[in-house]
């Protein structure tokens, strides 16, 4: 199944984690599929590993990486903060990133300062991008944006592949999330509830959903 037929234009799903070596094997217990090792963010203090959604989309588990010293300020997606496994964002990549982010700010939402990073393959594969910092909505329900560029895509190193087979979110106003999804182009079931992201995946031992 392609991922972004259920959700447009995503590129990847985030589940932060207090303690990274521990959520993969749970994943792995729970879905008979083991996540492959995806890089070290250098000075950033984490690491991740991926398994494919479908197509050209994918998860992300990350979380501290023990081989790097303390990082200067605050690990990516708060992972610092959690106490337990999280999906804490999404990430969809648009046509144009910065036309989307012109259009968006336009029309009053600021997806964020727009920035390059870049990680390393374990098989010594640079890969750079470049993505909004999100820090305009810090819930994680509204998507930031990413761009490739000329970059190998995470989901061509063929990681293995639970697809995508279903993909929402909760939040206490529903209403003010609806309209920054459509001004980035994409969109997302949304209830009312707590802030919060489920995805389920296909799985050798039948659907598994992660929140």
């Amino acid at each position: 199944m392609n991922a972004d037929a259920i959700v447009p234009l995503l590129d990847h799903l985030v589940l932060a984690t207090p303690d990274l070596a521990a959520t993969v094997a749970d994943f792995t217990r729970r879905t008979g599929v083991t996540p492959a090792p995806g890089g070290a963010h250098v000075g950033l203090g984490t690491r991740n590993h991926l398994v494919g959604l479908g197509g050209t989309s994918y998860l992300e588990i990350i979380g501290p990486d023990p081989e790097q010293p303390d990082a200067a300020g605050p690990r990516p997606f708060g992972v610092d903060g959690l106490a337990a496994p999280r999906t804490v964002t999404w990430a969809i990549s648009p046509p144009d990133l910065d036309a989307t982010v012109a259009a968006a700010r336009a029309h009053g939402h600021d997806p964020g300062a727009v920035r390059a990073m870049s990680r390393r393959r374990p098989d010594g594969t640079l890969l750079e991008w470049r993505l909004t910092d999100g820090s305009a909505h810090p819930s994680g329900l509204v998507p930031f944006l990413i761009d490739w560029g000329a970059s190998a895509h995470p989901s061509a190193s063929g990681l293995p592949v639970t697809p995508l087979l279903a993909l929402s979110a909760t939040a206490p106003d529903p209403d003010a999330i609806r309209p920054l999804l459509t001004l980035l182009g994409t969109e997302l079931p949304v209830t009312r509830g707590p802030v919060g992201i489920s995805f389920t995946v296909g799985t050798p031992r039948g659907p598994v959903t992660f929140g």
